[in-house]
């Protein structure tokens, strides 16, 4: 990893300095205007918390059972960048939902499970950092549960009444606003990469920590 990690930076620099600035020159959509851009960075975003639940759910699965010190940090990384992403994504939602609810915040069967998913994972977060003996596999378990509630968050639109637009709006997306599809390609893809660059930079401070536990328990001893 360390030898892709400086291009896979560049690259992912890259790629953010031009998002901002084919975002500028899309279309406007014909109802919400200027609003609809941030829709670009908007999905993006859950699709880099995406990622890192899957990270963490797969990295709990193992440490639960194989009590592995690696999985551990990469469970512990992956829920650190989903209480971000979720964060994020929640704020750049509740800009849209304010033009086109026009309210800042609604109860909406999705916002509020996304709010919740957020919530398991920021619990995972305190109880890794202040549990005690034991909170990791506590943790580990959160994690999984985490993870397995995600589906729930991306079907709730579809299962219960809701104002937030449904997944087949997706498959819609190129005939509202034409070349739509590769703009969000390429942002989703420049968050991909920016979760994955976080992830490993977290995972070797991790790394780093447990060998600077290490040497003073040596020194102790």
């Amino acid at each position: 990893m360390k030898k892709i990690f400086v291009p896979l930076a560049i690259v992912t620099g890259a790629m953010f300095v031009a998002a901002p600035i084919m975002i500028g020159m899309a279309d406007y959509e014909s109802t919400m205007l200027l609003v609809q851009k941030i829709f670009y960075f908007h999905f993006a975003t859950w699709m880099a918390m995406t990622l890192a639940i899957a990270v963490c759910g797969v990295a709990s699965l193992v440490y639960l059972f194989k009590a592995s010190k690696v999985a551990e940090w990469y469970a512990t990384s992956a829920a650190e960048l989903v209480v971000v992403f979720s964060l994020f994504g929640l704020f750049s939602g509740s800009l849209w939902g304010r033009k086109a609810w026009g309210v800042w915040w609604q109860w909406d069967a999705r916002v509020t499970m996304a709010t919740m998913l957020c919530l398991i994972f920021l619990g995972y977060l305190i109880v890794r950092k202040y549990g005690g003996p034991g909170s990791e596999k506590l943790a580990a378990a959160m994690g999984i549960f985490g993870a397995a509630t995600s589906p729930f968050v991306y079907k709730s639109v579809d299962w219960w009444r809701t104002i937030h637009p449904q997944t087949t709006v997706m498959r819609t997306l190129g005939d509202k606003w034409p070349g739509a599809w590769r703009l969000v390609i390429f942002c989703t893809f420049a968050f991909l990469f920016l979760t994955v660059l976080l992830l490993f930079a977290r995972v070797h401070l991790e790394a780093l920590r447990s060998k600077l536990d290490d040497m003073y328990l040596a020194a102790e001893d």
